[in-house]
């Protein structure tokens, strides 16, 4: 093969790699994810979770469709629950379950 050649070689290669590298970019890039609606979210319950992964707070339905709020203290020897459904609209019980304040 003389250097003629070679370099030809060279840039058929050089040149064959880019267009090829565009029309698979092209052809197999994923395409982006549609909402359904831009401002909706839909789920059953939200948890908010401390760094070891203990739930502190969580909005959602409990086995009876009832709505509510739950705040735990840190250490988790406190709750505030606030539903609309409940007989007390806001409870703030300790660990036992004994309450400690409510509103109705």
């Amino acid at each position: 093969m003389s250097r003629g050649q070679f370099g030809f070689l060279v840039v058929v290669t050089c040149v064959g790699s880019i267009i090829g590298g565009a029309l698979s970019g092209w052809w197999l890039a994923p395409s982006p994810v549609k909402a359904q609606k831009i401002n909706e979210v839909k789920a059953e319950e939200f948890l908010l979770l401390d760094r070891n992964g203990k739930a502190r707070a969580g909005l959602g339905l409990d086995k009876n469709g009832e709505v509510g709020l739950v705040l735990t203290s840190r250490d988790g020897n406190r709750k505030l629950a606030i539903s609309p459904d409940n007989q007390f609209a806001v409870k703030l019980s300790d660990q036992s379950g004994r309450i400690l304040w409510s509103a109705p």
